[in-house]
């Protein structure tokens, strides 16, 4: 591993600290009593307390220095004196400790006295200090030059993803999206149980991926000798406990769906789902509107919400359409009583991508994905979905050619999907054995597998229910206004992290030139270069090995690329 020259000078900080016979990173208990929300909300002028966090600035001005202390709640000015600090004769504390072997971004405690600064500023006056944890690199800390204008933020979002922790230090914005994460799940929960309804557990690893179509992770059990699936839905699990006798439960599950990604989809995410018995979808639609209300509430103060140039309002009651009705509404093309060739014929007639294994249902839903959702800015139930999209929902009592299902959509995207759940134990055979023959067809968002365990749960008897699903990450995009996925997970899944190269002085000469350019005349380069033939050589070579650059040969000549 090769260090900088800042932590190279940290690390030598460390040894002399050690010679002092200072431990860099102490075991013992540092008796925290106030955090700098708590001093600033409740301050006492004079009042003693004693406070931890990394130090995040300091001027130092010969025996005295302001310095910045941040904590989990923010951050406080704290004075350090040298004659405060060291009463004795000895003033290596301050003048070898503080000045000299600190650095922004340790951890540090102090003991102090609150007071406050001729300019108003409340501050902690140090009495004394302690090393907590040395920290040997240095943090991706903004700059401000004399004009006050910033410069090298830490806002490059690969970088941010990968180094969540140092994103979290430096970016202090960015923790409130996660507090208002967990508002959301705390809100959700307390709604739920101050409803009566039950949190329970259900696999993670499961013999069959049921309750959704997508691909699965695949992992193998070796005291079993059988193959597992990372769960991509705990829907089954959750019915079987209604068949169990209990009359409502939910779970927060993590899923996991082998998939691609992109700024709404991550392999990784989390879901809400609830099964209440004796209830149907209607009910499950009131019931939805008074929970986000109640979430958009707990999480901002408000219903209302930004998300990117739209304002949600997430006050009930929320629009319904029918499916049918929205499609005719945006395409003036009625599905109802429609064939799966008359419905694929006007997929090609409105430009809609079709190939022959969808069958009726996907024709549907590509019309509705292409033409409809993204007309859907204010929170809409979009209901009664077509039986063949819908193979775990109840058939509609008045309509058997549909399901009764709904999903909620915001901004165009889908943040909520129910049914009345199908409780019928020989319809749902026959739709799985639809789904399997869909998926036999080639057609790959089919369910390939049958539950047979849940189907015999079914035949035990589960009362008329009713489940809702919430994506949950989605939704607190939607209200901490975040376009990416990625911004509101702490540790999103990510490329494996190119190692560093090293390069010598004339390959770095040729990748500084081509790095602007990306391709090049080789002949060009080499002249813009400034190389000796040899030098050249040399450089060009070790690119290649490297696997940094290629030749190609072309009709023009010689070109050098990045690969």
């Amino acid at each position: 591993m090769q260090l900088s020259e800042q932590e190279l000078v940290r690390r030598e900080k460390l040894a002399k600290l050690r010679a002092l016979d200072i431990n860099p990173y102490p075991a013992d208990l540092y008796p925290v009593n106030h955090t700098s929300k708590q001093i600033k909300s409740n301050f006492e002028e004079g009042k003693q307390v004693i406070i931890a966090g990394r130090l995040m600035s300091r001027r130092i001005q010969g025996k005295a220095s302001f310095a910045e202390l941040q904590d989990s709640e923010g951050r406080i000015q704290v004075y350090f004196n040298r004659d405060e600090i060291c009463t004795g004769e000895d003033k290596t504390l301050y003048n070898d400790v503080y000045k000299k072997l600190l650095d922004i971004g340790d951890f540090i405690g102090i003991e102090g006295d609150l007071f406050t600064t001729q300019v108003g500023e409340k501050t902690v006056l140090v009495k004394n200090f302690k090393l907590l944890s040395k920290a040997l690199k240095p943090l991706p800390l903004p700059k401000q030059d004399a004009e006050g204008n910033t410069y090298d933020k830490f806002n490059d979002p690969e970088m941010r993803y990968r180094q969540r922790y140092a994103d979290l230090a430096v970016n202090p914005h960015v923790k409130e999206v996660f507090v208002k994460r967990t508002k959301l799940f705390n809100a959700m929960r307390n709604f739920f149980n101050d409803a009566g309804y039950f949190e329970v557990e259900t696999p993670i690893l499961q013999p069959i991926p049921g309750g959704a179509a997508a691909r699965p992770f695949v992992t193998h059990h070796n005291s079993l000798d059988i193959p597992l699936y990372m769960r991509i839905a705990n829907e089954l699990y959750l019915k079987r406990l209604i068949v169990g006798g209990f009359d409502g439960v939910y779970e927060f599950s993590k899923n996991f769906r082998n998939e691609g990604m992109d700024r709404t989809h991550n392999p990784e995410f989390t879901a809400m789902e609830i099964y209440v018995a004796y209830k149907d979808y209607n009910w499950m639609m009131d019931f939805c509107e008074k929970l986000l209300e109640h979430c958009a509430i707990a999480v901002n103060g408000t219903t209302e919400s930004t998300f990117g140039e739209h304002k949600v309002n997430f006050k009930a009651p929320y629009k319904r359409i029918t499916m049918r009705d929205s499609i005719l509404e945006f395409t003036g093309f009625d599905i109802n009583n429609k064939s799966e060739d008359e419905i694929r014929q006007a997929c090609q007639d409105m430009g809609i991508e079709v190939d022959a294994t969808m069958g009726k249902g996907k024709l549907i839903d590509e019309i509705f994905g292409e033409k409809c959702e993204g007309n859907y800015i204010q929170p809409t139930f979009i209901t009664d979905y077509p039986k063949e999209m819908s193979p775990l929902c109840k058939e509609h009592r008045e309509n058997p050619e549909l399901t009764e299902r709904f999903e909620l959509m915001v901004c165009g995207k889908e943040i909520a999907n129910a049914y009345s759940e199908l409780n019928d134990p020989i319809d749902q055979r026959e739709r799985f054995e639809h789904q399997l023959r869909l998926a036999q067809k080639g057609d790959d968002e089919a369910t390939e597998f049958i539950d047979h365990d849940f189907l015999r749960a079914l035949e035990y008897g589960m009362p008329p229910t009713s489940g809702m699903g919430i994506g949950m990450d989605r939704l607190i995009m939607f209200l901490t206004n975040n376009q990416s996925i990625q911004e509101v997970l702490f540790f999103p899944q990510m490329k494996p992290e190119k190692k560093a190269v090293e390069m010598n002085d004339n390959e770095k000469a040729i990748f500084e030139i081509l790095k602007s350019e990306n391709r090049m005349d080789l002949n060009e380069l080499k002249s813009k270069s400034g190389l000796s033939n040899k030098g050249w050589d040399k450089g060009i070579k070790g690119l290649g090995k490297l696997g940094i650059t290629k030749v190609e040969k072309t009709d023009e000549g010689l070109y050098v690329e990045l690969k």
